[in-house]
């Protein structure tokens, strides 16, 4: 199983009857799990019901679900309004007009306001069963896209993540390997830093300075350091292999890296291992970084 991205973006849309309807679903990076939803107007439960699914689906990411519907553009339909025609037919007959005027024609009746009217057929869409079911169904084949994006965004993360991991693993190398973790080197340190302290000065007690020199060697091994950086790295490495939302945990990994790579720095007293411990830091902020995009 591959990991999974945050990151992806879907949409689905169909026809049906009438009506065109489109559904798009965007995700990003999100602490938790949080989905908002945008219909028209009267379809607020099918984007309730919508938002549900998504909720099943999903474990990590802020998404946003938006349902655009239209009406197809037809022909207005006339209806002409037999009762006012009627009455206003009763109060022509009724009336008694002068010699130089004609009766009233069949187009001017038809021009008298509330005579003819335009038909509003448009329909509640919630109330359409047709579209409400094709909607739902929409929601299924959309879920199964993103799902699919986030999984070819994570298959991408992994490779990312997969070479930075051989990067910290090459320099816990280079510091394993340092010249300056030798035993002669640290010796020729120390002394160095003894001669330089009691230089003109026999009032200090060798006994004492003894025990301050082992003090600042157990100080100075980073052994302990590099194996736990090899553990993380080695987990990381198990938890990419095992996929799934592994996110959290990787973030867990990557605060640990971070705390050996900084006490590594602060033990560090020559200057390639200052080096190298700096290259490490900064590789795993990148690690660290990218991590954020995992479900």
């Amino acid at each position: 199983m591959s990991i999974a991205s945050m990151t992806g973006f879907a949409r689905e849309a169909g026809v049906t009857g009438a009506y065109q309807w489109a559904w798009e679903l965007k995700t990003v990076n999100g602490r938790g799990l949080e989905v908002r939803v945008r219909t028209p107007s009267g379809l607020d439960a099918v984007g309730e019901e919508a938002r549900g699914q998504i909720l099943k689906a999903l474990t990590r990411g802020q998404g946003q679900l938006n349902l655009s519907l239209s009406r197809s553009s037809s022909a207005p339909k006339l209806r002409v309004n037999q009762d006012v025609l009627q009455s206003l037919l009763s109060a022509l007959g009724d009336l008694k007009l002068p010699d130089n005027v004609n009766p009233a024609s069949l187009d001017g009746l038809l021009a008298v306001r509330g005579v003819v009217e335009l038909e509003d057929d448009a329909a509640d869409p919630a109330q359409d069963e047709a579209l409400v079911a094709a909607l739902k169904a929409g929601v299924g084949a959309l879920i199964e896209a993103l799902k699919a994006a986030r999984l070819k965004e994570g298959l991408a993360l992994s490779g990312v993540l997969g070479q930075q991991l051989d990067v910290i693993s090459r320099f816990v190398d280079e510091a394993e390997a340092s010249p300056a973790r030798q035993p002669d080197a640290i010796r020729a340190r120390l002394e160095a830093q003894i001669a330089e302290l009691v230089d003109g000065k026999s009032s200090l007690d060798p006994a004492r300075l003894h025990q301050e020199a082992v003090l600042i060697a157990a100080r100075a091994d980073i052994r302990e350091e590099l194996d736990r950086l090899r553990a993380h790295v080695d987990s990381a490495r198990e938890l990419l292999q095992e996929g799934g939302p592994v996110g959290r945990r990787l973030d867990f990994l990557a605060q640990e890296f971070g705390r050996e790579a900084n006490t590594l720095c602060a033990k560090a007293n020559d200057v390639s291992l200052s080096r190298i411990g700096l290259e490490l830091k900064a590789v795993i902020e990148q690690f660290r970084e990218q991590v954020q995009n995992v479900e």
